[in-house]
């Protein structure tokens, strides 16, 4: 009766495993993986962007489009590098792109309250006329008060009327895309990025450099404890600081005075900078100046020579005049 028993429980128990393993291949199989494009990639795009009320251009990446509108001075108008999932587009687009294979072209409108807000009355106040230039009192200037853009609408006496709302608020706006291509390698994945955030086509190149790291390692719990039994137990063991080389992937990029006075550069480049270590295989970034010493007027030797450093028979008024630079007002500076 007792083994009747334990065969019993042990034929239930063989179904449970066996009801369980069929469960657990339902599951895997419940779960195919994803197909076409999805967040992480790289994706190579071509798009043009229109409000859907009255079809003006919100922004493009082709030439001939932007030639039509007029504003093929104002950038460089070309397909953009984006990641997906990363914010670069509106989650809207992101999520029309995903699934699709290169190739791929759609179309998808984005609601005015995801692209640029809804249009809110009460950002349309009354202010003193004083903060205005006077160069930007006409209906239509774009005004900066207190630090808030706006758009001034009136102005009588000393009021005016400015509208504080996004030029684009209350709009929606409709994308047409294409996908070219993936973007594969991390210098062309960096080097689309850096375009896309700052409208910059910069020299850059990548290197794996040799780098020392110091580091501090912790002691181990076990070994402080089987340590020396001379030791004071009052004396508990001190980190240890480690020095070794590794490897870097470094990228390497050329500073140019555009970059020096890019705002989005100035203002984010830590952002910026830390999105690219992320988002591809580099470990650091080096901005690097590069001067030639051309255009510069005169050499060391002459630099020298005025402050008596050999070249004895430079007169150093005589070189300030011949480089167009003023001594008074170098004087005043100082």
């Amino acid at each position: 009766m007792v083994k009747g028993e334990t065969a019993v429980v042990g034929s239930m128990s063989d179904e449970s495993d066996a009801v369980e393993e069929t469960e657990t291949v339902e599951d895997d199989a419940s779960e195919p993986e994803a197909e076409g494009l999805q967040d992480g990639e790289f994706v190579r795009i071509a798009y043009t962007a229109r409000t859907v009320d009255e079809g003006q251009l919100v922004d493009t990446t082709d030439e001939a489009v932007a030639e039509e509108e007029g504003v093929a001075d104002q950038g460089e108008f070309e397909p953009r590098t984006i990641v997906l999932g990363e914010g670069h587009l509106f989650p809207g687009v992101e999520d029309d792109i995903r699934g699709k294979e290169i190739g791929d072209e759609g179309s998808v409108v984005v609601t005015a309250e995801e692209a640029f807000g809804a249009y809110d009355e009460e950002q349309v106040r009354t202010v003193s006329a004083d903060k205005i230039d006077e160069d930007d009192r006409y209906p239509g200037a774009r005004v900066q008060i207190d630090g808030e853009g706006g758009v001034l609408e009136t102005i009588i006496g000393g009021r005016a009327r400015v509208d504080f709302n996004h030029p684009l608020a209350g709009e929606d706006i409709e994308y047409e895309y294409e996908l070219l291509d993936t973007v594969e390698g991390d210098l062309e994945q960096a080097r689309g990025l850096l375009n896309m955030m700052l409208d910059l086509d910069l020299e850059m190149w990548v290197e794996t450099d040799e780098v020392e790291e110091t580091r501090v390692v912790e002691p181990d719990e076990d070994e402080a404890e089987d340590g020396d039994s001379e030791a004071s137990d009052d004396e508990p063991a001190e980190p240890e600081t480690v020095t070794e080389t590794v490897e870097k992937r470094t990228l390497y990029v050329e500073s140019t005075p555009q970059l020096a006075m890019n705002q989005q550069w100035m203002m984010q480049k830590q952002q910026i900078a830390q999105q690219l270590v992320e988002l591809t295989d580099i470990d650091r970034i080096l901005i690097q100046e590069i001067l030639d010493g051309g255009g510069m007027g005169m050499g060391m030797g002459g630099m020298m020579g005025g402050m008596g450093g050999g070249a004895g028979d430079v007169d150093l008024e005589e070189a300030l005049e011949e480089a167009d630079i003023d001594a008074d007002e170098i004087a005043d500076e100082l």
